[in-house]
């Protein structure tokens, strides 16, 4: 008798497993949904789009001057002061890209690293995309610009965000992030420390062209404030630009008003108004090679 239960325990357990399988089997798999954005980059902010694996990405940037002057100087495109950041990312792992950058303003060496945590899937299984990318720069400026008590780590400044986005159609895709900004060496009358948070998105029109727009905030609090007022505080950073994309390249052209390519630099000393006319012409060019 305790033969034929053993026996027959075994053909249940066999039959349901089976059965489990046959259905774990029929279930399509959530697989992520097709690239939120065109680009890795979207006008002074990062998505959560990462190139395929073994991809070298080659990326030019660049900011001319205050549209302020009007037809003087063609609204900042011949003003002096333009900015410019040539820089390589390269994806040895899926979902994992390491970057390098040189910046003409204060003449950055920027070094960088942006990882997905999470894509978002068809099915909603993961309704949303999760991804971190951090900065350290280090100022390349002689070491005057510094004073007396110059040391290399005054050089040195940092950058975290974190950033999640949703693809809600095939026209819309946007995204929140907050970050964290640290400069070891600062103006007298400026904080060590800077909060930010964010919103940006793209709007699809047709299968190679978007509408680009971007809103930082740098917040203003107390309980990490080195002063009883803020004196100097960064300003926000508003932007709106058009992207085109291939299958190897993306261009970017807008109007924002951050000077800065680094992105410690708009958070932590951002002094345009967008209100009052501070927009600069910029433009972004990258290149996709497979190895």
């Amino acid at each position: 008798m305790k033969q034929l239960i053993f026996i027959a325990t075994l053909v249940i357990f066999a039959c349901t497993s089976l059965s489990a399988q046959e259905e774990q089997a029929a279930k399509p798999k959530d697989r992520p949904v097709r690239a939120p954005f065109e680009s890795g980059y979207l006008i002074d902010n990062q998505t959560t789009v990462i190139p395929s694996p073994k991809t070298l990405e080659y990326i030019i940037q660049h900011k001319f001057g205050t549209m302020n002057n009007g037809l003087t100087d063609l609204f900042g495109i011949y003003a002096p002061g333009a900015n410019i950041r040539m820089g390589l990312n390269y994806v040895p792992y899926k979902n994992l890209q390491l970057g390098y950058g040189l910046t003409r303003l204060n003449m950055y060496s920027d070094f960088s690293v942006k990882y997905t945590i999470l894509e978002q899937t068809r099915r909603n299984t993961v309704p949303v995309a999760v991804g971190v990318y951090a900065t350290m720069a280090i100022d390349g400026r002689n070491e005057k610009v510094y004073g007396k008590n110059y040391n290399f780590g005054n050089r040195f400044s940092y950058f975290s965000q974190l950033i999640v986005g949703r693809r809600f159609n095939d026209w819309l895709s946007v995204q929140a992030n907050a970050s964290f900004t640290h400069y070891n060496a600062v103006d007298s009358l400026i904080d060590h420390d800077k909060i930010a948070v964010g919103f940006n998105g793209r709007i699809k029109f047709s299968p190679q062209s978007s509408i680009l727009f971007q809103y930082d905030q740098p917040l203003k609090i107390k309980s990490i404030s080195e002063h009883r007022e803020f004196t100097k505080p960064s300003k926000p950073n508003l932007g709106i630009g058009w992207e085109i994309r291939t299958s190897t390249h993306a261009f970017h052209i807008y109007v924002s008003s951050a000077d800065g390519l680094v992105p410690q630099h708009n958070a932590m000393f951002n002094q345009n108004d967008f209100t009052k006319g501070d927009m600069m012409f910029g433009f972004s060019i990258t290149r996709l090679w497979s190895f």
